[in-house]
């Protein structure tokens, strides 16, 4: 609905009312899927209404400006910056929301190629609760499967790669579950359509690597920062199908998923008590809400008078 977006967005080097920010059916980007974006939350200062949160803007600004090389889009994460704050502060959001930059091939043309051509940033947001149930999700293994980096820059976020996502995120609603969990071509598990993952067993906290053809997650990286000062014995490697069906505990985390706790994996049901889930759920979100002093060079305070 029009009316969940943010009122203002940044388009072609200007602050313009969202719904005059429009784009061409002939876009380069359009076509060939050559753009990258980010995805950052904000919530209102529950101390304090006349600011706003925003979760770990440096590192976001910084992922976006590497996915930006990948196009040849020389775009440095301080601008990124400074024009996500002031687009908060025009929009004045009073419930939490989700931001949206994006870079992309802005030419007009049908060949698909990175040279010679013009490249754009845009930053658009919307209201935003949860992006899943906060009481857990139902997965299915898709068949389809994650690219691989010798083919694709899974380091950024290309939009192009999200046809994978998609069609896995689709496959797995149709069939009656919540969400998919994609494999790599090793056939280890991944991650979900959008969101990293993390098991449990025997105490052990255990994700994917970057080995196994991830994306970097920032939330991820996160949750492995607090494992680690909470002193929970953590390992990146891979991980096999067989693993994840019969762990402790198992959870999804993302920008837009936050920490999202795995009920069912296919026909296996997960133990229904989570105490490493639940644990790194709380302190996340009390980080989210500048209630973590030890945290706090994660959180960006936005005024908004």
């Amino acid at each position: 609905m029009m009316d969940d977006f943010l009122p203002i967005a940044y388009f072609q080097n200007q602050f313009v009312p969202f719904p005059e920010a429009k784009l061409s059916i002939a876009t380069h980007a359009l076509h060939y899927g050559t753009g990258a974006f980010g995805g950052l939350r904000g919530i209102l200062d529950p101390q304090n209404s006349n600011q706003v949160l925003l979760f770990r803007l440096e590192r976001h600004c910084q992922r976006l400006s590497q996915s930006a090389r990948y196009l040849y889009y020389d775009l440095p994460a301080e601008k990124i910056q400074k024009v996500i704050i002031e687009f908060v502060q025009r929009n004045r959001p009073q419930t939490s929301f989700y931001i949206r930059p994006f870079v992309y091939t802005s030419d007009l043309g049908i060949a698909p190629r990175l040279h010679n051509i013009e490249t754009d940033f845009f930053v658009y947001g919307m209201m935003f609760g949860d992006y899943l149930s906060p009481d857990g999700v139902s997965c299915r293994i898709s068949s389809w499967y994650r690219q691989e980096d010798r083919s694709f820059p899974l380091r950024g976020k290309i939009s192009g790669a999200y046809i994978t996502s998609a069609l896995a995120k689709t496959e797995a609603v149709k069939s009656g579950f919540d969400e998919a969990i994609l494999m790599n071509t090793q056939g280890k598990v991944c991650e979900a359509s959008g969101m990293n993952i993390f098991i449990v067993r025997n105490g052990q906290l255990i994700t994917p690597g970057f080995d196994q053809d991830i994306l970097e997650g920032i939330t991820r990286d996160s949750v492995i920062t607090l494992a680690r000062d909470l002193g929970i014995p953590l390992v990146e490697r891979a991980v096999d199908r067989s693993e994840l069906l019969i762990a402790d505990e198992a959870f999804l985390c993302g920008t837009a998923a936050k920490v999202v706790p795995i009920q069912r994996v296919e026909s296996y049901e997960l133990p229904q008590q989570r105490p490493l889930t639940e644990l790194l759920r709380s302190k996340l979100a009390a980080i989210t809400e500048n209630r973590e002093p030890a945290y706090q060079s994660w959180v960006n305070v936005v005024p908004l008078s």
